[in-house]
């Protein structure tokens, strides 16, 4: 049986007694242990065949810091890394209004927000994963944010802060000349804007 990909001995080779330091070439991102088999070979002496066992990696979950949108809004997609067989979104604190999509994307398969991935990816090894939100255009004159908030199915939670840049200001009067009567009564002038006005 072949030696593993994985695993790297020092010394390959020797004669007489001798120490042999085994290890792994990688880290094993995978939350289960892996398994292989060494096969120590002399000449004229049966074959010593020895199990290597690397532990897996603790469950954890590693979401992007921060994502952004401009202005005038667009889909935002947000990336990370994990190991776990189920990832849940939640919004957390903040004043930019969005809603989390029902799905995201788990070693490119799509996915159901806390449900189990198809096949398990994390098991053996570490797997990217996105989630794309769609943020609306900001019409205020103050930048908004959002938490994205992901847990892992062991409850690590990591944060994803979501901001979109402020608008533009804008100031828009009721169109025509403002016709009083010779008694000045007043008359309702429309002014919309999204920010502080002043008349002068």
């Amino acid at each position: 049986m072949a030696k593993p990909s994985w695993v790297k001995t020092n010394p390959s080779s020797g004669s007489g007694n001798a120490t042999v330091a085994v290890s792994s070439t990688t880290e094993h991102t995978g939350r289960v242990a892996r398994t292989g088999v060494l096969t120590f070979k002399a000449a004229n002496v049966e074959n010593v065949v020895r199990t290597v066992n690397q532990a897996g990696k603790p469950e954890y979950v590693d979401i992007d810091d921060a994502a952004s949108a401009d202005k005038a809004g667009k889909v935002v997609t947000i990336s990370g890394i994990s190991n776990s067989k189920k990832l849940t979104f939640k919004l957390g604190t903040g004043d930019l209004s969005i809603t989390l999509p029902a799905t995201y994307n788990a070693n490119s398969v799509s996915t159901n927000n806390g449900a189990n991935i198809s096949g398990d990816p994390g098991a053996s090894a570490e797997y990217p994963f996105s989630i794309s939100i769609t943020v609306p255009e900001n019409t205020t004159t103050s930048a908004k944010s959002r938490q994205i908030i992901v847990t892992d199915e062991a409850g690590h939670t990591d944060v994803c802060t979501l901001t979109s840049a402020a608008g533009d200001a804008y100031l828009n009067v009721q169109i025509g000349d403002i016709e009083l009567d010779y008694k000045g009564t007043a008359v309702n002038v429309s002014v919309e804007s999204n920010t502080s006005w002043t008349v002068e």
